[in-house]
């Protein structure tokens, strides 16, 4: 009898411990999406106003599918699987954050991304940034100087290729310094100098500025259920795959990761390892990794799924031209 209930007891204390809630999450390959299709019969990139071209191929935007709430028996099934991750909790969910706060947080990031995706797209087709004043402070460095309506296109001859860029060249100087700023007024080229002046702790010559990107069309994604930022290279590449008349892709289906900056610089992303495993079940036939993926990408290869490096909205582009071409892309 003794030894029954010990038996019973060691059981039922191992059925708890498998199935009592532990500090770790899952991570497995999440759904893909082509950008240049549909999603739930709508379509991902809208674009009206012009003509857009159509593809034969596929540009797949790929995902990480996490399991919030996870029980022994499921993170001993993850550590075994060689297509999942188990990872501490607190590396989804940061202590003092709920569930919901993160999915919120990651609905924003989701939204910038598009937002950069859209001006690194642009400017890649042609329409470049233009950084235009919007008030000139009367008191301000610039007063007399610089106009409401000014584009702003240089600081000591370094090009103002975004707003940040622009704030980041006045702070490269101490207050006190005199900049040669080039503008343009009313399509007419021509330069000021303007010393700045310390504000706050920092340098500023006392102007407020909006970012523009006129284009002749109307452009939106829409796509729900995703977060995060790691989908912009994608969008931005189905960005131009869609307004220029080349396809992109080949007639191959070419799936990818990576964040993406407003001058289209592409950055790291997280689970790799899974989007690699969620592309090659996708049937995708080559992927773009961000350069600082490469490393982790090596370690996780997926059997004939070529690895592209690519650093830049703009070896994105080399690196589709060179696959469709029978070239030599730049591989991790």
């Amino acid at each position: 009898m003794t030894v029954l209930l010990g038996a019973l007891l060691t059981t039922l204390l191992s059925i708890g411990v498998l199935v009592t809630p532990i500090p770790y999450v899952v991570l497995g390959p999440g759904p893909t999406v082509d950008t240049l299709g549909e999603d739930d019969g709508t379509e991902v990139i809208q674009i009206t106003g012009r003509e857009t071209s159509t593809s034969a191929g596929q540009l797949r935007l790929t995902t990480v599918g996490v399991q919030p709430s996870v029980k022994l028996r499921s993170a001993l099934a993850g550590w075994l699987s060689k297509d999942k991750a188990v990872v501490p909790r607190e590396l989804v969910y940061p202590p003092g954050e709920t569930q919901q706060e993160v999915k919120e947080r990651n609905e924003e990031d989701f939204r910038v991304s598009q937002t950069s995706a859209e001006t690194a797209a642009l400017t890649a087709l042609g329409y470049p940034i233009q950084v235009v004043v919007r008030t000139v402070a009367a008191d301000g460095p610039a007063a007399g100087l610089l106009a409401v309506g000014d584009v702003v296109t240089s600081v000591d001859g370094k090009p103002v290729t975004t707003a940040p860029r622009l704030t980041e060249l006045v702070r490269e100087q101490p207050a006190g310094s005199a900049l040669t700023i080039g503008y343009t007024r009313a399509g007419a080229a021509a330069t000021a100098t303007v010393t700045s002046r310390e504000q706050d702790g920092r340098p500023r010559i006392g102007i407020e500025i909006d970012q523009e990107q006129p284009h002749p069309f109307t452009l939106k994604i829409d796509l729900g259920d995703i977060g995060g930022p790691s989908a912009g290279l994608m969008f931005a590449l189905g960005i131009v795959d869609k307004i220029q008349p080349e396809d992109l892709t080949g007639g191959k289906i070419i799936a990818g990761t990576g964040t993406i900056d407003d001058e289209g610089r592409v950055g790291p992303i997280g689970g790799i390892a899974q989007k690699l495993v969620g592309a090659k079940q996708a049937g995708a036939e080559a992927f773009l990794v961000p350069a600082d993926n490469c490393a982790e990408a090596l370690r996780n290869p997926q059997p004939d799924l070529p690895m592209l490096r690519v650093g830049s909205l703009d070896e994105a582009l080399t690196a589709l031209t060179a696959l469709r071409s029978g070239g030599q892309p730049t591989r991790c």
